[in-house]
């Protein structure tokens, strides 16, 4: 039973009438009659009067048992009605009546009054308001309290990181020389109407976003042990723009696709498109925003049992519905990776590896980086012992260095403690033990750090690290993965000692003993054994900070031919789209690519709604011939 509710009850039960015998309530109507004047008005703000008087003897001793209950809030409510209405005889004799039920209900013993509670709370039904069990439901909950993918709400907020890193002052005056620059542009332009959007916990939505239709929703599957499985599903109008959408890809037609989001501007899949279309012309504040949108529409749409922040919630890839919110939380967390906020990349990452035990994104090998980027070094041994996976972490080649260089640092900080952890073992053991079983990535970081020392061409010299490549192709491919996200980590100068000197140590124990390079060759084919790549699906190029462009000119290809425009925005497409598939005014015979750039401009407006007269036709003329 809520506390809500058990409030609700009590109260009811305590402002239960009192039972007054007939006889004294025909003193009381002949002794003197109530007049206007003693009349509280407040007394109509309470229940005492609103039923009827002629209770039984079980309601009476009901409510003396539960006059004790809460005897402050009484006092508190009975002192002010007394000040004001003391001429009413039939109220001082109740007052007195209550003052000696309070009396006789305090001796009583609190056992009694919590069987009384107890009684109460078996007898109100809680059904209908719970549709699953509570005690499935707390069960399930606490069975994922402690869980090490269970993210922090305060840390997604990528602007609360800037402020703890940069400082409050800085970021504000960073705000404000935008809010300057935006303000000079908006000059002769009519302001974006304001909307009160609903509150989001991935992103913050902006002042000039639209609201959000209820076109695509989250369907509530099962319960299995002890997940919540969920899936996205989509409208009869969301799916013909899903169509349209589709027809548009088929001829690479960005004018078409743009289209579609002048209609429907939460439509995911557009978002998605136009969030790379952007990227590739290197507007990334375009493209971040895309995205940030494309986040929000999904937020909306989150079923009320979803709460993808415990880690117990699970929106299956495989279905096709599921699939953006994957797309857009992987490059969510690589566009916070680029402005520096990595503790909020490694939230991100952690709701991304919690939506799906299958890890269709490849979150696990990137995780690591961002925990050593936010100094989250016991965290992620944590991760690295509790985490469930099919092989152990610490055969994957970002976690066999990402775990010695977490044990460097927390050395670090024990020794200035003086609280050594003998059981563990050294980051020089571990680092080591990576170097064995990956031997080839200390060529590849050398070639991508770069690293020109002659200490690091006196150790490739060796015949273990001589090559770039293990011969198994599921571990170079790994191996790929983790150089390309993680090398920026081997610039400190401290970590390049800790890898020469491990790799020494590696040198050294194979020249004293040949036979280890055979055995931990067999420990690379039992942790490999598949003879093709098993991760070939991830792509190296998904996990860079490099950001590939190409020339304008190059991408007239994707912007569809006219013709093809046309059949995109035929009627009987958007027959049930808001608008009747009609363009917002002033919207009418543009290019549907140049109307979207300007609607992602914080200081750019259309607004929706039928052509005016000719007062608007000629202002629609006028603003054409200006842009």
């Amino acid at each position: 039973m809520s506390a809500r509710l058990m409030k609700k009850v009590l109260n009811e039960q305590h402002h239960l009438p009192q039972h007054v015998s007939e006889e004294e309530e025909e003193e009381e109507n002949d002794s003197e009659p109530i007049t206007r004047s003693s009349i509280n008005p407040f007394d109509l703000l309470n229940d005492n009067d609103s039923e009827p008087e002629d209770q039984g003897d079980e309601l009476m001793s009901t409510n003396e048992i539960l006059t004790s209950y809460d005897d402050k809030e009484e006092s508190a409510s009975l002192k002010p009605t007394a000040e004001v209405s003391t001429s009413n005889p039939k109220l001082k004799k109740k007052k007195k009546k209550k003052n000696k039920d309070s009396a006789v209900a305090n001796k009583m013993d609190d056992k009694e009054l919590d069987l009384i509670l107890e009684d109460l709370s078996l007898n109100v039904d809680t059904s209908a308001e719970q549709p699953v069990s509570t005690k499935d439901k707390n069960k399930s909950v606490k069975q994922h309290a402690a869980s090490v993918l269970q993210v922090d709400p305060k840390y997604l907020n990528a602007e609360n990181e800037l402020r703890r890193i940069f400082g409050s002052k800085v970021v504000k005056s960073f705000e404000s020389s935008n809010q300057v620059g935006s303000s000079r542009q908006m000059r002769g332009v009519r302001g974006r109407v304001h909307y009160n959007l609903k509150k989001s916990v991935l992103v913050t939505p902006s002042d000039n976003w639209l609201r959000c239709d209820d076109s695509l929703v989250m369907q509530f599957l099962e319960i299995k042990n002890g997940y919540n499985y969920f899936r996205y599903v989509h409208s009869l109008s969301y799916s013909q723009s899903q169509r349209a959408f589709e027809a548009a890809k088929a001829i690479n037609d960005i004018n078409g696709i743009a289209s579609i989001l002048q209609h429907r501007p939460y439509h995911i899949d557009s978002l998605l498109t136009m969030a790379e279309y952007f990227a590739v012309l290197g507007e990334q504040q375009m493209s971040a925003d895309a995205i940030a949108r494309c986040l929000y529409a999904l937020e909306c749409a989150w079923h009320p049992m979803f709460n993808p922040l415990q880690g117990n919630c699970q929106l299956k890839f495989k279905h096709d519905t599921n699939k953006p919110i994957f797309t857009a939380l992987f490059t969510h967390m690589k566009n916070l990776d680029r402005r520096g906020c990595h503790r909020s990349a490694l939230e991100v990452c952690k709701l991304l590896l919690s939506l799906d035990s299958d890890d269709p994104m490849g979150a696990i090998f990137c995780i690591d980086y961002f925990a050593l980027r936010a100094e989250e070094y016991a965290w992620l041994e944590k991760f690295s012992e509790e985490y469930k996976s099919d092989n152990s972490m610490w055969l994957f080649p970002n976690f066999s260095y990402s775990l010695a260089i977490s044990r460097f640092y927390l050395e670090g900080e024990a020794c200035k403690d003086d609280c050594m952890d003998s059981e563990k073992a050294s980051s020089s053991d571990l680092m080591k033990q990576a170097l064995m079983l990956h031997p080839s990535v200390i060529k590849k970081l050398v070639a991508k750090v770069p690293l020109k020392d002659r200490t690091w061409t006196d150790i490739l010299k060796h015949a273990f690290f001589r090559s770039d490549q293990t011969g198994i192709p599921s571990q170079d491919h790994l191996i790929n993965i983790y150089v390309e996200r993680n090398y920026l980590l081997w610039r400190i100068p401290d970590l390049q000692k800790v890898l020469s000197g491990a790799a020494k140590l590696v040198i050294e124990t194979l020249e004293s003993n040949k036979s280890e390079v055979k055995d931990w060759a067999c420990v690379r084919k039992e942790a490999f054994s598949s003879e093709k790549n098993e991760y070939g699906h991830l792509m190296v190029s998904d996990f860079s900070d490099s950001l590939s462009s190409i020339p304008r000119e190059n991408l007239q290809q994707f912007m569809g031919v006219p013709r093809m425009m046309e059949g995109m925005q035929d009627e009987n497409q958007f027959a049930n789209l808001p608008g009747n598939g009609h363009a917002p005014r002033r919207v009418a015979n543009r290019n549907a690519l140049a109307v979207l750039f300007e609607s992602m401009l914080p200081w750019v407006t259309y607004e929706d709604g039928v052509d005016g007269g000719p007062d608007d036709d000629q202002h629609d003329d006028h603003r054409q011939d200006n842009q």
